[in-house]
């Protein structure tokens, strides 16, 4: 189990069978799932980053959440859709039909434990569409169930201009946001002397920009046309006095999601 896991209250692995279905029959009860993916960071960053990430932030916001909302994690869900990341090596991928199945299965048998409500967190911009998808799925065959979803970084934008010192470009794959997430809470896994600034260049003007500056424009491309480490972004800026700056605000962006999920599915 991660550290997440084996220290958080809200922990659905550390519960008994019991504990779980007290929890899911308490009134809008809540089961969290994230999603994450094993794929190549570059040189500095562990292939796990995101599955990382999007657990240790659930975790947080469900604690934030707990007093108000009952609800337990999932462990997450480890690998992804990541095909535009297997040349560089590293990587497991899911196909995208594997992935929606495995997603559905989990909340399938989740849900048999009385739970009022279920919220994916993602933490791989590879997986968003299969995100929302899986909320469809799994919303048409639990229409009692308020079914959601949502991807944590794109919570960070209505304030990451306050945090970041790069520019557009500087907050892409393994750049200076995963990275100061990363340096703050397993600064042990961040290897510094081996990051390098490779800036975003999307040759369409209405593609994606970085984690946090969209574009309506989806292309494909293998990684390594983007970048010769297999990073993108400034991670050179990265700190953990962001990291923790970062997670603060995005805990309480999760923590206020699970509370709606919860209103909603009373």
């Amino acid at each position: 189990m991660t550290a997440a896991m084996r220290l958080s209250p809200v922990a659905w692995a550390a519960k008994t069978r019991r504990e779980i279905r007290d929890v899911g029959a308490a009134d809008g009860s809540v089961v969290v799932i994230p999603v994450g993916s094993i794929e190549q960071h570059g040189h500095h960053l562990p292939v796990a980053t995101d599955t990382l990430l999007a657990d240790a932030v659930t975790h947080a916001g469900a604690e934030r959440a707990a007093d108000d909302v009952p609800l337990l994690v999932t462990p997450p869900v480890w690998s992804g859709f990541s095909p535009h990341h297997l040349s560089l090596g590293g990587t497991i991928s899911l196909e995208l039909d594997d992935l929606l199945d495995l997603l559905a299965d989990v909340a399938d048998t989740a849900l048999e434990n009385g739970f009022d409500g279920i919220c994916f967190v993602n933490g791989h911009g590879g997986n968003g569409n299969a995100i929302g998808s899986a909320v469809s799925i799994v919303g048409k065959e639990h229409e009692e169930v308020e079914v959601a979803g949502l991807t944590y970084f794109q919570l960070a934008e209505p304030f990451i201009d306050e945090i970041r010192e790069s520019d557009v470009g500087g907050m892409s794959h393994g750049g200076e946001f995963e990275t100061s997430l990363m340096r703050h809470l397993y600064p042990e896994l961040v290897k510094m002397d081996e990051a390098d600034a490779e800036y975003l260049d999307e040759p369409y003007d209405r593609g994606i920009q970085d984690l946090h500056v969209g574009g309506p424009l989806s292309t494909y491309r293998p990684f390594e046309e983007y970048s010769d480490s297999g990073a993108i972004g400034d991670p050179k800026l990265a700190t953990a006095e962001k990291g923790e700056e970062l997670l603060d605000r995005l805990t309480e962006e999760v923590a206020d999601v699970f509370r709606n999920v919860s209103e909603q599915a009373q």
